[in-house]
This record gives structure tokens, sequence and C-alpha cells, in this order.
């Protein structure tokens, strides 16, 4: 079975497992995208650390989870935002201000929508975690 979006269904799992009380998750298929929003969730606590494992095919990445995710998903579309927008996706998709983050990609790399903000850029909303 081909997977239509691989971040996508990582987030979904990684949410089912956070539901259900899981210390430790096994995603695959491993995507460069991936990879870097996992960074992103590790340097803000929502995770505590990952792993890439090579198994001769796409690879797969095993998460320690850190039990503080709330919820998590791909935003789909993607939609493009404007630097001075940001107040208006916080709002649809976050729940309070200050309580999680959202990840956009950026023509500078992925990044939160807080460091977008600092530096006064816009891009293409990838997920939202809080």
């Amino acid at each position: 079975m081909t997977r239509l979006d691989p971040l996508a269904d990582a987030l979904m799992a990684i949410n089912n497992a956070e539901k259900a009380g899981k210390r430790e998750i096994i995603v695959y298929p491993a995507s460069k995208l991936l990879l870097r929003v996992l960074e992103i969730l590790q340097k803000h606590g929502y995770i505590e650390e990952f792993e890439f494992i090579d198994d001769g095919r796409e690879g797969m990445v095993r998460i320690k989870l850190a039990g503080r995710i709330v919820s998590a998903g791909a935003i789909k579309p993607r939609f493009p935002v404007s630097k001075d927008e940001w107040t208006k996706w916080e709002q649809r998709y976050l729940p309070a201000r200050g309580i999680g983050i959202l990840i956009v990609s950026t023509p500078q790399g992925l990044m939160t929508n807080e460091e977008a903000k600092q530096k006064g850029i816009g891009g293409r909303l990838i997920a939202y975690v809080y």
C-alpha cells in the first residue's frame, strides 16, 4: 500500500500513541521532512528523542514520547501564510495564545510560527502541535 502523506500518518500515529499512554513508537516510512519536524518537536520538549533506523528500504524512526502532546496533525492543504497573517492562523489551529506551535516551511527552512514572526517572514503551514 502506498502512503500518500507520511508526515500526516506519523503525526496521527504519535497522537494515537500519546492517547494510549505509550512511551515509545516506531513510525515508517521516514522522510527528510518528518525528521526535521521531529527535530523541532524535540527542541520544544514535545518528544524526548528520536532515532532513524535504516532498514534498507524507506527507513523507520523510533520516537520516545514525553507525554506532552495533546493533539498533533498535518495541515492540509498547506496554506500559504504571509508575514502579517500569523494571528489568524494561530487562532484557527491552536487552542489559546501561547499554547502550542505551528510548523511552517519558509525560504529559510522549517521553523515554528514564533521564529517566523521574529524574522518577519511567511511560508506554508505544515503541521500543528499543542
